[in-house]
């Protein structure tokens, strides 16, 4: 890949969202938008190789975007008046008088700081399913890729490429124009918002593919969601309670990675590292959520408070995670759940009883081909003195993830003869 084609592939994963988000909100059609961030891509990939990358590559795509929807609009009035003079008939349908491209300009230069947040408000539309309305959000204003969403829905590729094919026909079916709903209709539509700010800061978090273990761009937006949400929402304790999880998540990023430059898990990191003011936000977030009632996020962000709160991985009270993760496997019940479950059960009261646990996920089907099965399988295994076939599982994990620094850490676990063996909490 030339340099062009990666600076402009970089560009467009950060700014394809709010580019698309920007073009519905004037034009009000959300596969319009869609089509004409597009259109603005193809012509820099086109354009920036002959005549170099423009200073300002955001502000060139919104430009170009705008350029690309005022022509196609102005053709279209064209047609319809030789259509009309064909048919000899008046035109009332479309004229120049209240054209919506005319006051483009002043659209563009109005954007508010929440305009991503409102396209997903918009784009997570009753008229779909949840999984629709998250995976298409995901796709089309957050910039995902479609690997990336199969893996956070743990089904094939294929399976999200069809969903999401299906609710772009079903709104254009529907002929859905894509306004904010109502203050009324907000609240119908906040859990699959939060589904979307939860997932998008999960793929930052841990990359699905490429040569980089986190995204930290999209970890600041999710975070920057939160932070707005919890401001616009204020007494809706899961939006605290997902604002509490991604503060506490995140102030470990600055320890995720060595001297070296080495990616490190939760047991290995410097916990001097992790960022406080992350940790006091996200405490305070927590109180308000376990306030108000809260909910599966407050309850992750109560096992994420655990392990902020302990100065190290032996000092942890693996107890008090095992039972949270009981309380979230009754209220949002799935496989990565029951898997990590068995983690904290196997820390708690020994790797036997984890692994146990562990096993019984294998035919799982949607955990399959999940790399992190095997590395807390082959975890186990390790402490249980099975070297053989620990260093097994952990090449198998190696060989399911798609992600550089993800591999190297399961090859490293899996050459390593002698780990640590961290000690339950008492």
């Amino acid at each position: 890949m030339s340099d062009t084609h990666a600076a402009v592939e970089a560009v467009w994963r950060i700014e394809s969202g709010r580019l698309v988000a920007m073009l519905a909100r004037i034009t009000g059609d959300f596969a319009g938008a869609e089509d004409l961030a597009q259109d603005a891509l193809e012509r820099a990939l086109t354009q920036w190789p002959t005549h170099g990358i423009p200073q300002h590559p955001a502000s060139w795509l919104m430009a170009t975007a705008k350029h690309i929807a005022v022509d196609r609009y102005r053709r279209q009035l064209n047609l319809v008046d030789k259509l009309a003079a064909i048919a000899h008939e008046p035109i009332t349908a479309l004229s120049t008088e209240g054209d919506p491209m005319a006051t483009v300009d002043d659209g563009l230069a109005a954007s508010v700081p929440d305009d991503l947040l409102r396209l997903i408000f918009t784009a997570c539309h009753p008229a779909l399913s949840l999984d629709s309305q998250v995976a298409l959000t995901l796709r089309t204003v957050a910039g995902l890729r479609t690997p990336e969403i199969a893996r956070a829905f743990l089904v094939p590729e294929a399976t999200i490429g069809q969903r999401i094919s299906r609710a772009k026909r079903t709104l254009t079916d529907k002929q859905v124009r894509f306004e904010l709903p109502s203050a009324l209709d907000l609240p119908s539509r906040l859990g699959a918002v939060l589904a979307v700010i939860y997932l998008v800061f999960n793929e930052g978090y841990s990359a699905t593919a490429g040569d980089d273990w986190t995204r930290p761009a999209l970890c600041h937006d999710a975070l920057r969601l939160g932070r707005v949400l919890a401001r616009l929402q204020p007494d809706e304790p899961e939006v605290h309670g997902l604002l509490a999880l991604m503060e506490l998540q995140a102030s470990r990023i600055p320890a995720r990675s060595g001297p070296a430059g080495e990616q490190l898990l939760l047991a290995d990191q410097n916990r001097r590292r992790w960022d406080r003011l992350h940790i006091r936000r996200g405490l305070t977030a927590l109180q308000a959520a376990e306030t108000l009632g809260g909910g599966p996020y407050t309850v992750q962000a109560a096992i994420a408070a655990c392990h902020a709160r302990a100065p190290g991985i032996d000092a942890t009270d693996w107890a008090r995670v095992s039972a949270l993760y009981t309380v979230l496997s009754y209220l949002s019940p799935s496989a990565v759940v029951s898997l990590n479950k068995a983690v904290a059960v196997g820390m708690a009261d020994g790797p036997e009883r984890g692994l146990a646990l562990a096993d019984e996920l294998q035919t799982h089907p949607a955990l399959v081909a999940y790399p992190a099965l095997s590395a807390v399988r082959a975890t186990f295994l390790r402490q249980l003195g099975r070297p053989d076939e620990a260093r097994a599982a952990f090449q198998q994990a190696a060989d399911l993830t798609s992600n550089v620094s993800q591999r190297a850490i399961y090859q490293r676990q899996r050459d390593n003869p002698a780990p640590h063996v961290p000690k339950a909490a008492p």
